[in-house]
């Protein structure tokens, strides 16, 4: 063989390679993306499944703390800024503020021991502490996808591929505010 053409099947070869490799990181990317995505899907579940019981617990405490209407609201303005949300922050943001409200609803519970004695409030109650277990797994599974997700986007060479295709880091799902770092506290 000439030497023009081994230049030339190695050059052919190198790209072809490249194409490949740029090929694989792609889909990568798009597996990954689907991840995130199905991750965000599951955490959506139980969030909404929360949302759905709030209410529950509103009339419930409302039969027995009427009163208590500044609270009350706090806890349904809460739910419905953070089932209005479009973004992930807006949503992370709502969940901080509906957690808050809902440790309010559950100490103001200790005020009412008839309303602590109720089955409906005590049902309920067992319900909201399983969702949350729920919400808490999801959200760690998602924040674990989407941080392979980014560390992929900001690593050598998925950078390139992920700029030239446009996949953009993802937010994680977190719970900015320090008083709103525990779990909505539910006592039998």
């Amino acid at each position: 063989m000439e030497p023009g053409t081994i230049i030339l099947i190695i050059i052919i070869a190198v790209i072809a390679i490249l194409v490949l490799r740029i090929i694989g990181a792609y889909n990568a990317f798009v597996r990954f993306r689907n991840m995130v995505d199905e991750a965000f899907s599951t955490m959506d579940v139980y969030l909404k499944k929360r949302y759905d019981l709030v209410p529950n617990l509103v009339e419930t405490v409302k039969g027995y703390a009427a009163h208590e209407s500044d609270t009350l609201e706090k806890v349904v303005k809460a739910r419905n800024f953070a089932t209005s949300a479009t973004s992930i922050e807006d949503r992370a943001q709502g969940e901080d503020l509906l957690s808050g409200a809902l440790r309010n609803l559950f100490a103001l519970s200790e005020a009412y021991p008839d309303l602590k004695a109720n089955t409906n409030f005590l049902d309920l109650q067992k319900q909201l502490q399983r969702i949350e277990e729920d919400i808490a797994n999801s959200r760690k599974q998602y924040n674990s996808v989407v941080r392979e997700f980014n560390t992929r986007i900001e690593v050598f060479p998925g950078n390139i591929i992920a700029g030239i295709f446009n996949f953009t880091k993802r937010p994680l799902f977190e719970v900015k505010d320090e008083q709103h770092r525990e779990a909505v506290r539910v006592e039998f």
